[in-house]
């Protein structure tokens, strides 16, 4: 985080905090600490040397404390021992008030800093652990705890302490926090847990994914100060790519390469470094953004920690999270654990910038993985300060804009300023590039729930300095019903995930009666959302796919949802797909059938592409993939939901046609434009626009060196003879693109001339002229 921002930070948490209590000096000498209940394992004593440290005549022995740890469950008579693999010092660790920001840890001068907020606790007391080399689990087994004293270790509501000379590096910390009890109230203190820092920059948990021999590993903070800064390299920049040029591929790191099939090394597979071996493939697609499912730290077995009808799934999407600031630890290379995560997480970022690929992170924001209060998975924010972090009613329960059981308090002003720098901190220290933020309208409520039409949170977002060279895009709906589409607050940066995009097109090209003009509109650039005050046909975020839902395959294959898979009795998932599985549902050997399904999913990848707005696809459309009907796939970590490299060439046709026309659109600046569409840029050849029965339409995109491009979609289940207007001065037309024609010759970006007057357009297919001399 660059000092303004710590700055800019510090004084809004600090003038909140501070109105509620006064505290005195930072950095005061002090060596005693109150003891709590919990913590009377701290004792004040001279050092005994050792391995953790050498006695020294000329310090008063008072100064000197003996660390003890515990050996004993939460709630049971601790076995106090001295501290085994305290690691190695010239002298014993002195201790000091320390100082209250920033929150986190931090190094100042010589030692370490441990600051975090709690304005409802009675108690906080810090609890850290040395690990050994080769430890690849994590317990609270033997932690040094010690306990902060309210009236020198706190100031407003925040608690810090400094510990002199302590280690910078190879420390597990985390905090016990207790308060007041009454959960109608809105607390849930619980001092038998050791909770994770909020801003702990680096989160430890088990090593290995899906690792169900440690499937019930705790997670702490750690850090390390010893690394050399990460070398981005002399010749690296970042691509800032234009909005209007951008074509995003949404996809999840470990899926894309946790498949034999990829043909890396197993401890390479589904690993961050896996991701930049197959940047040729992100290449030849076309694309030049990833958008990340979550790579935040998150608990892949939180659905197996008790008996459950879902105890069998693995979470691999990871809207779950634990942390805001921590890279996703299993997605390093080999077990390689946090320290591994973000120096190659940093390494993809720095190898995708340099391929011209920008990366925006799908970021959770709304809700935490810490369920609700039926079935708690209490990690951190809920034992820290539930109050101030979760959404309570006015009988202190939680409140469920998420659907998952909690809902942030993001515009709670120290919940923001969290929010704000855990953005912050992936802009300077990783370089992404923008974030797509799940659930986006939750962070458009109040304290109490109720929306609100100036959030204080998408405002400070939108007009951040830091933030100001991101992609911002929200999801404009939650699961309480606060539905924003062409609504959400934007100050003319927030672009938008557009769900009556997805909506419209879906049923237009699966021959849904009375579609033809919002068809129309959407493929314009929806204009009837957008064309607001400065906002441009980009803010669109145009899609038909998403992770959630059916793949692109799917949605041509089935008619409903097939979900049994996932523990929940067909309940999750969405029924309103507007899916048609043209005539069988599921797999099928009708040649007919699959030909029709082949040509709908071509049908509906060029009509994204050619829409106006920024287009983003789903991994493993290039090659239709198949979940075979499930549309929520999110605790699978299989081949449901891994990209099947194998079928790239038996799919090679398939890939073509999605590759060349990405890069048609990508050549072709018509299908780009900066502002709405004027009647100078488009004509539509229609004269029966309030004809619901129709379901074909023509348009002309005009171009400045008069190669118009020519585009009709037929969604009849007949051919439809249609005129094609004359080519501008000294052109012609040449045939891109016939949905309905074998391939190669589906896609042939050179064109094939000889176009007469007139073109049968097969049934649901579609096609694409260029005027060319």
């Amino acid at each position: 985080m660059d000092a303004a921002s710590t700055t800019a930070s510090s004084m809004l948490i600090h003038s909140y905090s501070a109105s509620r209590h006064s505290s005195s000096s930072f950095l005061k000498p002090s060596f005693c600490f109150a003891p709590s209940a919990r913590t009377h394992n701290l004792r004040l004593a001279p050092a005994t040397g050792g391995r953790r440290g050498r006695q020294h005549s000329d310090r008063r022995e008072d100064n000197m404390a003996r660390i003890v740890c515990r050996h004993a469950a939460p709630g049971q008579p601790a076995l106090e021992t001295e501290a085994p693999s305290a690691p190695e010092t010239s002298q014993p660790f002195k201790i000091l008030p320390g100082q209250a920001f920033p929150l986190g840890v931090s190094q100042l001068d010589n030692g370490i800093n441990f600051a975090i907020f709690s304005q409802h606790a009675t108690s906080v007391t810090l609890c850290v652990s040395f690990p050994t080399a080769d430890q690849l689990d994590i317990t609270w087994d033997g932690m040094i705890e010690l306990a902060l004293d309210p009236h020198s270790n706190r100031t407003g509501d925040i608690w810090h302490t400094f510990i002199e000379d302590f280690p910078r590096s190879n420390v597990f910390y985390g905090y016990r926090v207790d308060g007041p009890k009454g959960w109608h109230e809105g607390h849930r203190f619980d001092n038998s847990v050791v909770l994770i820092d909020p801003y702990a920059k680096l989160v430890e948990g088990r090593r290995y994914f899906g690792d169900v021999s440690n499937k019930m590993s705790k997670f702490l903070g750690t850090y390390n100060f010893d690394e050399l800064p990460f070398d981005w390299g002399p010749n690296y920049k970042l691509p800032n790519i234009h909005e209007k040029d951008l074509v995003v591929y949404e996809m999840n790191i470990r899926a894309f390469t946790a498949d034999d099939s990829s043909g890396l090394d197993s401890g390479m597979r589904g690993s961050y470094l896996g991701v930049i071996e197959k940047i040729p493939h992100l290449l030849e697609l076309g694309i030049n953004a990833v958008e990340f499912l979550p790579v935040f730290e998150y608990d892949e077995f939180e659905f197996q920690r008790r008996p459950n009808s879902r105890d069998h799934l693995i979470n691999t999407w990871g809207y779950s999270t634990i942390n805001f600031f921590a890279p996703m630890s299993r997605y390093a290379s080999s077990g390689g654990g946090t320290l591994n995560s973000s120096r190659e997480f940093k390494e993809m970022v720095k190898a995708l910038h340099g391929a011209g690929i920008e990366v925006i992170l799908d970021v959770v924001y709304n809700h935490t993985n810490e369920a609700d209060d039926e079935h708690p998975y209490t990690t951190s924010f809920r034992g820290i300060d539930n109050k101030v972090y979760y959404m309570v009613n006015d009988g202190g329960q939680l409140l469920n804009f998420s659907g998952c059981g909690n809902t942030l308090n993001c515009n709670h002003p120290v919940v923001m300023e969290l929010i704000l720098d855990s953005l912050r901190h992936w802009v300077n220290e990783y370089h992404v590039d923008g974030f797509r933020f799940d659930l986006a309208s939750v962070l458009c409520r109040g304290l109490d729930g109720s929306p609100l039409d100036a959030p204080p949170l998408i405002r400070a977002i939108a007009k951040d300095a830091a933030l100001s060279r991101c992609k911002i895009i929200s999801e404009p709906w939650d699961c309480g019903g606060l539905y924003l589409v062409g609504k959400f607050p934007n100050w003319d940066r927030w672009a938008e995930w557009n769900g009556k995009y997805r909506d419209d097109i879906r049923k237009f090209i699966k021959g849904d009666f009375g579609m033809k003009g919002s068809f129309a509109t959407r493929v314009a650039g929806s204009a009837d959302l957008y064309m607001v005050n400065k906002r441009k046909p980009y803010h669109s975020i145009n899609f038909v796919i998403a992770h959630d839902g059916f793949t692109l395959y799917d949605l041509v294959s089935y008619n409903f949802k097939h979900n049994d898979a996932n523990g929940e009795g067909g309940n999750d998932g969405s029924n309103d797909n507007f899916s048609w599985n043209c005539g069988y549902e599921g797999e099928t050997e009708d040649g007919n059938i699959n030909a029709l399904r082949s040509r709908q999913m071509k049908n509906f990848h060029l009509a994204l592409m050619i829409s106006q707005g920024t287009p983003m696809m789903l991994m493993g459309d290039e090659y239709g993939h198949t979940r075979y009907g499930n549309n929520n796939s999110y605790g699978h970590d299989t081949a449901i939901n891994y990209f099947l490299w194998e079928q790239l060439d038996s799919r090679k046709f398939h890939f073509r046609f999605f590759s060349e026309v990405i890069k048609f659109r990508q050549s072709h600046s018509v299908f780009k434009h900066e502002n709405f569409l004027s009647k100078d840029d488009i004509t539509w050849h229609e004269d029966n626009w309030e004809n619901p029965q129709s379901k074909f339409l023509a348009f002309t995109l005009h171009s400045e060196n008069g190669e118009d491009i020519y585009v009709a979609f037929n969604a009849h289940d007949y051919f439809v003879k249609t005129t094609v207007p004359r080519a501008p001065q000294n052109k012609s037309w040449f045939r891109v693109i016939d949905t309905n024609l074998e391939p190669p010759q589906d896609i042939v970006p050179d064109g094939v001339p000889g176009i007469s007057a007139t073109y049968n357009v097969a049934p649901y297919s579609s096609i694409l002229l260029q005027a060319k001399s």
